[in-house]
């Protein structure tokens, strides 16, 4: 059985090499799914008898590791200079530095890869995180989801 929990978040971000309007700093509502899977618990009386988990659970990790850190924060690549220079000069500035520009492909890419880590430490083989899908407008979203490896 998936199950898929939505949170939102409020962030900064520019893509510097791009050939149009996102190259200009400007922000989003992102939108993150978190879908996840394991088995219905069947066991009688239990709290979450008849779930897969408390959708409180999924969001619990998710808030804690996506949604509150990058909340209200500007995304940036550590590589674009200008931005991460003229932001450490803002003192307390909440700035959020990746590896790669801040694309929904790449923040979706690394959400998953955060959440999946932290589904397995705290549920081991019980729960399996299947995909993450970040909106980065109503219209436009990417899907990272677990390889078939």
């Amino acid at each position: 059985m998936k199950i898929t929990r939505r949170l939102e978040f409020d962030a900064g971000h520019r893509i510097p090499n791009h050939g149009s309007q996102c190259r200009h700093l400007h922000g989003h509502r992102y939108a993150l799914e978190v879908t996840v899977s394991g088995p219905v618990i069947a066991t009688p009386g239990a709290a979450d008898e008849g779930m897969v988990i408390d959708f409180s659970a999924i969001k619990t990790i998710a808030s804690r590791l996506i949604a509150e850190p990058w909340d209200h924060a500007f995304l940036a690549w550590r590589h674009d200079q200008a931005v991460a220079t003229f932001l450490a000069g803002i003192p307390g500035h909440k700035t959020v530095l990746f590896d790669a520009p801040p694309t929904a492909e790449h923040l979706a890419q690394q959400a998953f890869a955060i959440l999946d880590a932290a589904y397995r430490a705290e549920y081991g083989d019980r729960l399996q995180l299947e995909q993450v899908r970040l909106y980065e407008t109503p219209n436009c979203w990417a899907d990272a989801v677990r390889s078939e490896s």
